[in-house]
């Protein structure tokens, strides 16, 4: 199936605990069904049982090798090309057997969502728009100590290991730089209201001139 008329991919990166996830579920809330669609990188880790462990014997999730970028990148692609995606949903506290999945039709705008979008140069190549949410430090470890503790039931001390080895330094290291190349940065710090707003109009506008 050919490309879409004028495809517009806008892609979101931000730290751990900077508001990615909210950013998109607000800014479906202005859109009709099939009016965009939705690319999540959360859905593309690689097992849990392959993951690299730290020296205290910790997954680190918070590294590009966590991923599947490769798979990734290829439905980026499928997505852009008119066709329909189907991808295990990821689920961190997985009851075993437990398996859904989630499709992903094929819009004129689609948005991409993750922490490590932007360094893969084929999955950047495929990005119009670059989007980076920014936080202050202390906000982005409170979101996700509240986050861990809620929903994977994450003892407070290991909560901290995981901030201090793998979450930071995986920000320094992989996702701040990305933040001079971005096109629009959007400050999460007292609201994200605003933030909302403007890239939603701006969608809006892309939709409306294809």
């Amino acid at each position: 199936m050919s490309d879409f008329v004028g495809t517009t991919v806008f892609g979101i990166t931000g730290a751990s605990g900077s508001g990615k996830t909210e950013l998109v579920r607000r800014l479906q809330a202005h859109f009709n069904a099939g009016e965009i669609s939705v690319l999540t990188q959360d859905n593309y880790y690689h097992p849990r049982d392959s993951q690299e462990l730290d020296t205290d014997g910790f997954e680190n999730f918070d590294v590009p090798s966590a991923f599947d970028l490769d798979a990734f990148r290829k439905d980026l692609a499928k997505l852009k090309s008119g066709q329909e995606v189907s991808r295990e949903e990821y689920i961190y506290n997985r009851q075993e057997h437990e398996t859904r999945f989630v499709s992903i039709t094929p819009s004129r705008v689609i948005v991409v969502e993750g922490l490590f979008i932007f360094l893969d140069a084929d999955i950047r190549d495929q990005i119009d728009y670059k989007v980076f949410v920014h936080t202050k430090d202390n906000l982005k470890v409170i979101r996700r100590i509240r986050r861990d503790r809620l929903e994977r039931n994450y003892p407070v001390d290991v909560l901290l290991h995981r901030c201090e080895h793998h979450v930071s330094p995986a920000f320094d290291k992989y996702i701040a730089p990305m933040r001079e190349s971005a096109d629009i940065v959007i400050n999460n710090n007292d609201q994200l209201d605003k933030g909302v707003d403007i890239l939603a109009g701006f969608i809006r506008a892309c939709l409306e001139s294809n």
